[in-house]
C-alpha cells in the first residue's frame, strides 16, 4: 500500500477502516483486542474504526459465547461481519440455459435458479428469460433488489470494458449488443459483463481445479472452443477483449471447419446443436468406425487449437471445461499431444465445477468489484485496466 507521507486524515481513517474491515471478515467473532493483534492498528483507532462500521450495517456486535457467558465478570464484547448487509449476482447467459447464483458479501451462495432456452432465441428474448431467472432466485431466497451490491455476467463473444458485445457469433441478435447497458436498466448497482471463457477461468482459480494456480488456461471446449487464461493471478483479456479466441485458429488456411469435425455424414454440424453431437458421441461408444474418426478428428484439433495458446502463455495448468469436458479419454491424447509441441508441457485437468463455472466466475466478479470498494483492494484478479 506503501507509505502514507502526506496529511490527509480522510485516506487515512479509509485505510484503516478498510484493514479492519478485511480482519473482521476473516476472523471468527473477534474481541477488540483480537483486532489490535491482527491489524497492528492501535485499540483507540481500533474502537472508533469499528464504531463507524456499526454504523454503516457492514459490522455489528456478536451474541457472547456459552463458555464465556458461564465465565465471572462481563464478558469481552466480539463482533461479526455482516455478510447479509449485501448481496451479490452472478448470471450466465449461454445458447441453452440461463443460470444465476446469489451470494452474501462474503462470497458464499445461498441461491440459485436456471432456465433452458434455445439456441434460436432472439436477445430480446434471452433478456426476459435472465430477468425471469433473476426474480426467482431473488425470491426463492428472500432477498430484496434493492440489496443487491454489483451483479457479474457472463456471456459468449468478445467483451468490451462497457459490457458491449462487440462481436458474438454464438447467439443470434449478439454482435453490437448493448448487453451491459440493458441490463443495468434492471438493477440499481453496478452490472460487470465478462466474457463467458474468462468467467469460468476466474471462477476455477476462485473455487475449483486451479485453486493453487496461478498461470492458467482454462478452455471452453466445443466445435467452436473458446479460452480464458489468468497470467501471475490476473485475468487477461488483451488489448480489446479478444484473447483466447482460439476457435478462430481453423482460419489459418486449415481445411476442416468446426462444423464438420463431428459430422458423420457429408452435412456439417451446428457448432451449438448439443444433441447431434450427443448422437456422435453416443455412436462412438458403440464402435461406429465414421463417429470414431469424426471424434479423433475433434480431439486433435483441440489439441492443436490448445497447444498455440499453451506455447504462447506458458501455463503451469490447463482446465479443459464446456461439453467436451465429457468426452472420454480427451485427457490423455491432449497430455501427450502438449508433451509432443510444448517446451514445457502443462498439468492437465478437468473442470471442478461443470457447468456452474460460467455462473460461478460471473459472481466472483462482482464479489472483486465490492471488495475493491470495501477493503481498498488495489489489484483484484478481474480488475479492467
Amino acid at each position: 500500500m506503501g507509505r502514507l507521507t502526506g496529511g490527509d486524515p480522510s485516506l487515512l481513517r479509509r485505510i484503516n477502516s478498510a484493514v479492519v474491515l478485511h480482519a473482521l471478515r476473516g476472523a471468527d467473532c473477534p474481541t477488540f483486542t483480537d483486532l489490535t493483534r491482527i491489524t497492528g492498528l492501535s485499540r483507540p483507532t481500533v474502537e472508533g474504526v469499528v464504531e463507524g462500521l456499526m454504523e454503516t450495517g457492514l459490522v455489528m456486535e456478536a451474541a457472547p459465547g456459552e463458555g464465556e457467558a458461564r465465565r465471572q465478570g462481563r464478558p469481552a464484547r466480539r463482533f461479526r461481519f455482516r455478510a447479509e448487509a449485501g448481496h451479490l449476482l452472478g448470471i450466465e447467459i449461454g445458447p441453452h440455459r440461463v443460470a444465476a447464483l446469489l451470494s452474501g458479501l462474503d462470497g458464499r451462495i445461498i441461491g440459485a435458479s436456471s432456465r433452458e432456452a434455445t439456441e434460436t432465441a432472439s436477445a430480446d428474448e434471452r433478456l426476459d428469460r435472465v430477468r425471469v431467472v433473476v426474480s426467482d432466485v431473488l425470491r426463492r431466497a428472500g432477498v430484496a433488489r434493492s440489496s443487491l451490491r454489483a451483479v457479474g455476467v457472463g456471456s459468449p463473444g468478445i467483451v468490451e470494458a462497457d459490457g458491449t458485445v462487440r462481436l458474438g457469433t454464438a447467439l443470434p441478435e449478439w454482435t453490437g449488443l448493448a448487453l451491459g447497458e440493458r441490463l443495468r436498466r434492471s438493477f440499481r448497482c453496478p452490472v460487470l459483463v465478462e466474457n463467458d471463457a474468462n468467467a469460468a477461468a476466474v471462477a476455477e482459480h476462485w473455487k475449483g481445479a486451479a485453486t493453487d494456480s496461478d498461470d492458467i488456461v482454462f478452455v471452453l471446449a466445443g466445435l467452436s472452443p473458446g479460452a480464458g487464461s489468468l497470467i501471475g493471478g490476473r485475468l487477461h483479456r488483451g488489448f480489446g477483449g479478444a484473447a483466447g479466441e482460439i476457435g478462430a485458429l481453423h482460419l489459418l488456411g486449415r481445411e476442416v471447419t468446426p462444423e464438420k469435425l463431428l459430422s458423420t455424414t457429408d452435412e456439417p454440424l451446428h457448432p451449438l446443436d448439443e444433441r447431434a453431437v450427443a448422437r456422435v458421441f453416443a455412436l462412438t461408444k458403440q464402435g461406429d468406425v465414421g463417429a470414431q474418426q469424426a471424434m479423433e478428428r475433434f480431439i486433435q484439433r483441440l489439441v492443436h487449437d490448445v497447444a498455440a495458446l499453451v506455447l504462447a502463455l506458458d501455463p503451469e495448468l490447463v482446465v479443459i471445461g464446456g461439453w467436451a469436458a465429457g468426452l472420454d479419454g480427451v485427457l490423455d491424447p491432449l497430455r501427450d499431444e502438449l508433451s509432443r509441441y510444448c517446451l514445457r508441457p502443462p498439468r492437465v485437468t478437468l473442470s471442478l465445477l461443470g457447468e456452474a463455472a460460467v455462473a460461478t466466475g460471473a459472481l466472483r466478479l462482482a464479489l472483486d468489484h465490492v471488495e475493491e470498494q470495501l477493503f481498498a483492494v488495489d489489484a483484484t484478479v478481474t480488475a479492467r485496466r
